[in-house]
């Protein structure tokens, strides 16, 4: 029984070579490197790995795109490519959709949770930015033209929830996949969250 598992899982990967190319972890600072030693490991769900793949979305490069039914982020890039990364998203109660633009960016951005979901879970507080912060090691601000749609792309301590619904509706990627996608990412680029 434990050969045939480990066929499988085998088979799996060496599938998923096939269709997709692993795209390499971003350069990152001593101290993110230090913060991200501290977050706690999951085991990686292949699946929700981050690879470069043929672009699904049809939009224009520098676009990001949430598939939230699929649990994917996808960064357009030119030559109909884009990066697909593995995220959690809203339960249904929570999920958000529609376009915003990325109005600002933060490095291990303090936490202030918002008056509806302290009113919803008291236990809540403001943290700091760290290894600890539910925001993780970056975080893009969504706004509807100059209103914050309280909404944001970030990262998480809690990164073996990942392809879940669990969040009060921001997308939540793996620390070292939102670093990744902080550097691609421009101020005021376009989201789609559907």
């Amino acid at each position: 029984m434990r050969v045939l598992r480990l066929t499988l899982l085998l088979v799996t990967a060496l599938l998923a070579g096939c269709n997709f190319k692993g795209v390499p972890d971003p350069q990152v600072s001593s101290r993110d490197s230090e913060w991200l030693a501290e977050v706690p490991k999951a085991q990686e769900d292949l699946r929700y790995g981050r690879y470069l793949i043929d672009d699904p979305t049809g939009e224009a490069p520098g676009t990001i795109v949430v598939d939230t039914k699929e649990r994917f982020l996808y960064y357009v890039m030119a030559g109909k490519k884009a990066v697909r990364y593995g995220v959690a998203v809203g339960d249904e109660a929570y999920g958000w959709t529609g376009t915003a633009r990325v109005a600002r960016k933060a490095e291990w951005p303090d936490w202030n949770p918002p008056a509806e979901m302290k009113a919803r879970w008291p236990h809540v507080r403001y943290t700091k930015g760290g290894p600890e912060n539910p925001l993780g090691a970056r975080a893009l601000y969504l706004y509807e033209g100059d209103k914050d749609t309280l909404y944001r792309i970030h990262g998480t301590n809690e990164p073996e929830k990942i392809g879940l619904a669990v969040s009060s509706g921001c997308i939540r990627m793996r620390n070292i996949d939102v670093i990744d996608l902080y550097n691609r990412t421009d101020v005021n680029a376009k989201v789609i969250v559907r």
